[in-house]
This record gives structure tokens, sequence and C-alpha cells, in this order.
């Protein structure tokens, strides 16, 4: 992976492997890179007024294609409103993954923006519900989301993506230095420090080994 591509490219760049035509959302902060990414490989990126309409609208795809539809929304209430959606795919049966932003990975459980479990809240409705922790997993959790969406007995998928996951790592660097404050001096604001870099290593960590 080249050293300015993001998080939104490389699951931009699976869309494109999987023969996606259409990506339904309604827009927001969270999924944005996403957003940009696919438009740029030629992803028609339909913007809608409810969540809810978005995963209706790649159910519909699917139906008519035979291509999983797929869907983006952002954190909270925009996973929350796609669960109408879901239920109705799940019912009928119909492929589909659904993406939805999520929290930075170091501020999950701590009352950031828009933060909630989403996971119990989407699994009864989906095949299955995930989560993605680095970047490097971002493509094969992805590609894994559509295999399963097609197999055996067709159905929604849901994989969560974190924020900070998608965006490019110099921004990301620089959201977790403003957190954990720049020029640290006490011990306490070390151990912040040392803490935070490890975590930032982990998350971008070996991205290069990411499959083509």
């Amino acid at each position: 992976m080249g050293a300015s591509m993001t998080g939104g490219d490389l699951v931009a760049d699976v869309l494109v492997r999987q023969g996606v035509r259409f990506l339904f959302t309604l827009c927001g902060g969270h999924i944005s890179p996403i957003l940009v990414s696919a438009k740029a490989r030629g992803v028609r990126v339909v913007d809608t007024r409810h969540e809810a309409t978005a995963v209706f609208a790649a159910d519909a795809v699917a139906r008519l294609t035979g291509v999983p539809g797929f869907a983006a929304v952002t954190a909270g209430p925009g996973v929350t409103n796609t669960i109408t959606a879901l239920k109705n795919a799940q019912m009928a049966q119909s492929p589909l993954v659904l993406v939805g932003g999520a929290t930075a990975t170091l501020l999950r459980g701590r009352g950031a923006l828009q933060d909630i479990d989403q996971m119990a809240l989407v699994r009864p409705h989906v095949k299955r519900a995930s989560r993605v922790a680095r970047v490097r997993d971002l493509v094969p959790a992805l590609e894994e989301a559509f295999r399963l969406s097609r197999e055996g007995v067709p159905g929604p998928v849901f994989l969560e993506c974190p924020v900070d996951l998608l965006y490019p790592e110099s921004l990301v660097r620089e959201w977790y230095a403003a957190k954990a404050g720049k020029g640290a001096r006490t011990l306490g604001e070390r151990a912040l420090g040392w803490y935070v870099g490890r975590h930032l290593g982990r998350l971008f960590g070996d991205v290069g080994a990411v499959p083509a």
C-alpha cells in the first residue's frame, strides 16, 4: 500500500474489486474518507435523506443485479436508523454489506461523540456483526463480509469501522497528540504519551502487509 493511501482508499478498492457500482449513504464525518475515495474510483455515491433509505436502496440493488448492495452510515444514530431496513433485508435474504462508522478506537466507551454499543444493537438483524481494530484488517474484513453476505442463505452483514482507521495516518497522529498533550513533562503525561504512541503503532502497524 502506498504511503499516501488511507483506510478509506482501502475500502474503496475492495468495492471496485467486488463489482459495487453504487454506494448508498447519508454523509457523516466518521465515514467521509470512504465516500471520497469511492467517488474517485468511479463508484456512484448516492447521498440519501435517511439511513434506512440507504440500506433499502442497497437491498434493492442486490435484488436487481445479484451483486451485494453496499451502504455506509455514520456512527450512533446513523447506525440505529438502519435497523428497520436491515431487518427487511434479513427477512428477504438479500445480500448486502453495511459499514458503520464508530468513534476512535482509543475513545470507545469514554463518552465520545455518538459512541454507543452498535454491535449489540445490530447483531440480531444480520448474518454477522464484526469490528475492525487495525488498518491492516480493513481489506480482509470487508472481503469476508462480502463473501459471507452471499454464502449459504444470503443476507446483510455489518462491519464497524472506527474513524481513526479511515483518515490519513498523519492526521490521526495529530488528533492523538492533541489528546495526549504535546511537550508532556509530568510522569503521568509521559506515561499517557507512551500509551498513545504504542496504540498508534498497533493501529497502523504492518499496513503494507494488506493483501492487494
